[in-house]
């Protein structure tokens, strides 16, 4: 893709009702992309289709249910009748200590960051292949920096990134393009809604710059279509980023070892004064997450 690469190309981004997946849709609309949102809130999601400058349908679904997924990619497929690009952006985050932290919610973000993402590649596989389009794989610094309080969104991004990898050694011979893009901290619900407790938002303050800083939304989904359009294997939505790649074997002794017993030593306290992080998912995207897995569950 160079130039007016997405003019009348047809991209998918799951998780798209807000946040990274809601503005990357109106940044690839704006391109001359048609988009399909995929989500769990499909009135949210709406909003977002009509603000966007082109064409656009909505699909709600859960993109760990195989079976959901696999008709909403037939579906866009017979309404665009080609997928181009795939961006699978879907996440939930919880935070605290392993031990003391909320079991179904670290099941559920692993389920919805690696698994979702392995479902999402699976049922629209096929339609890249005819493309031969791209993939787009979003991970975080954490599959780069594993931390203490972060567990399941550590694990859950360091295999997400290490599918997308392997997928793209699978893949590249077929003309099918594989990208991981890393974020930090940037301004979402998500970030937002982590920082709404008082020991995570003090233990993340404490990290070393620039990786204590929360970081503007545009511009870094805008450096996440540019690598969309240049079909990059990898995709920095900070610059600093990238530079944390050659170091990236020496940091889970440096943040497993010194600096997190130091940490924890002094998050320990607070939590003992009940500033724990919260029991289940952070942000506006996770308690949608919950309410639709309830709603599932009583349904007739």
């Amino acid at each position: 893709m160079s130039g007016a690469a997405l003019d009348g190309r047809v991209a998918v981004v799951t998780g798209a009702a807000r946040g990274v997946g809601a503005q990357l849709a109106r940044r690839l609309s704006a391109r001359g992309a048609r988009v399909a949102l995929v989500g769990l809130e499909p009135e949210e999601m709406k909003k977002v289709a009509a603000s966007l400058d082109g064409e656009a349908v909505t699909w709600a679904a859960d993109v760990t249910d195989r079976q959901v997924m696999a008709r909403v990619a037939e579906e866009v497929v017979g309404r665009f009748g080609r997928v181009d690009v795939v961006v699978a952006n879907a996440g939930v985050a919880t935070g605290g200590t392993f031990l003391d932290g909320d079991p179904d919610a670290f099941d559920r973000v692993i389920h919805v960051n690696l698994l979702g993402s392995t479902v999402t590649a699976r049922v629209f596989l096929p339609a890249l292949l005819a493309s031969h389009g791209y993939f787009l794989q979003i991970a975080s610094l954490a599959a780069i920096t594993p931390a203490p309080m972060m567990t399941a969104y550590c694990a859950s991004k360091s295999g997400a990134e290490a599918f997308a990898h392997s997928l793209r050694g699978e893949l590249g011979h077929k003309g099918v393009g594989v990208g991981v893009a890393y974020l930090s901290w940037t301004d979402t619900d998500m970030v937002r809604g982590a920082d709404e407790d008082e020991a995570m938002r003090r233990m993340r303050a404490r990290l070393p710059w620039p990786a204590n800083r929360t970081y503007a939304l545009d511009p870094a989904v805008e450096r996440l279509v540019d690598g969309i359009v240049r079909r990059s294997p990898h995709v920095y939505a900070q610059w600093w980023l990238r530079g944390m790649q050659p170091v990236r074997g020496f940091l889970p002794l440096l943040l497993g070892g010194a600096l997190a017993r130091r940490e924890m030593r002094r998050a320990e306290p607070e939590l003992a004064r009940g500033l724990a992080v919260r029991r289940g998912l952070v942000g506006l995207g996770g308690a949608a997450d919950e309410s639709a897995r309830t709603s599932s569950h009583h349904a007739p």
